[in-house]
């Protein structure tokens, strides 16, 4: 499935109380690789070094990511996340320029936290 055109228009749906809600409730859906693609770009929503504009693609995908009826709602069963995972992979490939080290260390110790012992492999993007 495509990302969703225009990202930026979902800037206004963003909150982070409401993502990091949605993201822990969301987590045995996601898998791992999911999780750390939104932990990516939530880490590096907050480093004051990523342009405006990067951020408006960051807070673009996980405005979408927050909606609950979107092109395919969340609560299909198998199905429901697979629109929201290709617009923070899109996100994550736009702005991967911009991402740290430190960011993708902040995203991995929190995967490692939630998920357990993951195989590195599946953190590579």
């Amino acid at each position: 499935m495509k990302a969703p055109r225009n990202l930026e228009k979902y800037i206004p749906n963003y909150d982070a109380d409401k993502f990091r809600r949605k993201l822990r409730r969301s987590l045995r859906r996601l898998g791992a690789k999911s999780a750390y693609y939104a932990l990516i770009l939530y880490y590096a929503l907050q480093d004051p070094q990523v342009s405006r504009k990067d951020k408006g693609i960051i807070l673009g995908a996980l405005g979408y990511f927050l909606l609950p009826f979107d092109l395919v709602p969340d609560f299909l069963p198998g199905v429901g996340y697979t629109d929201d995972i290709a617009a923070l992979a899109y996100a994550v490939y736009k702005v991967w320029h911009c991402i740290t080290p430190q960011v993708k260390s902040q995203a991995e110790s929190k995967v490692y936290e939630w998920f357990g012992d993951v195989d590195q492999s599946d953190l590579i993007l």
